[in-house]
């Protein structure tokens, strides 16, 4: 008797129509079977929202025809919770993976993305989760050179299993001449976006925000994702859903309240 395949679901914030989507279902197909429940649209930045306000669309979609597939108007949480309750009728799967990306979700972006807020999601379920991103800014991203790492990160990941309620946020750095020189197992850096709100007229003179700026990177460390990524190397940080800060825990227990 043969050996049954694990179940992968796979999910994205670019919506169901990229190209970093179809890469990593096209990997994940290596690995099990495959079921994609994935935004009708780009839902880059949206974090960890949900839909509460509007009505939530599933279709049935022939993006990928050979798979049980599915789009959905709602973030990239709510295609995690449809998937698993509705989708799959709690029938959970064995591995949550989504992206590729097309940009970095290092650092602190891991607060503002969609890519990783699915995975979160589904480590909140208490399924192991992976999210994956390219950091490439070009129109036209170059997914190839990161095929066997995200095979073996997904690989490990089923075979040895991560701890309940952690997702890995996986960062590669984009294309170049010189080979990847592998994997970094990392904290999260302390950089961020130093914003700048440019201030703009419509042809109306209605005065409009464009969101701006730079990142900023001012940690010296060479244990973080940055420093993996600008090293070339593929940056791995394990992540939880639990913001608790112990250690302050400890010291306002000292404020006599």
């Amino acid at each position: 008797m043969s050996e049954k395949k694990p179940l992968i679901l796979v999910t994205n914030d670019d919506g169901i129509t990229s190209r970093g989507i179809a890469f990593l279902v096209d990997c994940m197909q290596e690995l099990g079977n495959v079921v994609v429940v994935a935004p009708n649209s780009p839902q880059s930045g949206m974090g960890h929202a949900i839909t509460i306000a509007n009505p939530l669309r599933l279709y049935p979609t022939t993006v990928f025809p050979d798979l049980p597939a599915y789009e959905c108007s709602g973030t990239p949480a709510d295609c995690v919770k449809l998937a698993k309750h509705h989708v799959l009728k709690d029938n959970a799967p064995d591995l949550v993976v989504s992206g590729i990306n097309h940009g970095s979700n290092s650092a602190i972006s891991i607060l503002y993305s969609g890519t990783m807020s699915a995975a979160i999601e589904a480590a909140i379920e208490g399924i192991p989760a992976i999210g994956f991103s390219l950091a490439d800014y070009t129109r036209e991203p170059d997914f190839s050179h990161t095929r066997e790492y995200v095979l073996t990160i997904a690989r490990n990941v089923l075979e040895k299993g991560i701890k309940k309620g952690v997702a890995l946020n996986v960062n590669f750095p984009a294309r170049s001449p010189d080979p990847l020189k592998g994997v970094k197992i990392c904290r999260q850096a302390d950089a961020k976006w130093q914003e700048i709100f440019d201030e703009r007229r419509d042809p109306n003179g209605r005065r409009y925000f464009w969101l701006a700026g730079e990142f900023v990177n001012n940690d010296p460390g060479k244990d973080t994702d940055e420093f993996a990524l600008a090293e070339n190397y593929v940056s791995v940080v394990p992540c939880q859903y639990d913001l608790t800060a112990y250690d302050t825990m400890a010291t306002m227990n000292e404020w006599g309240m």
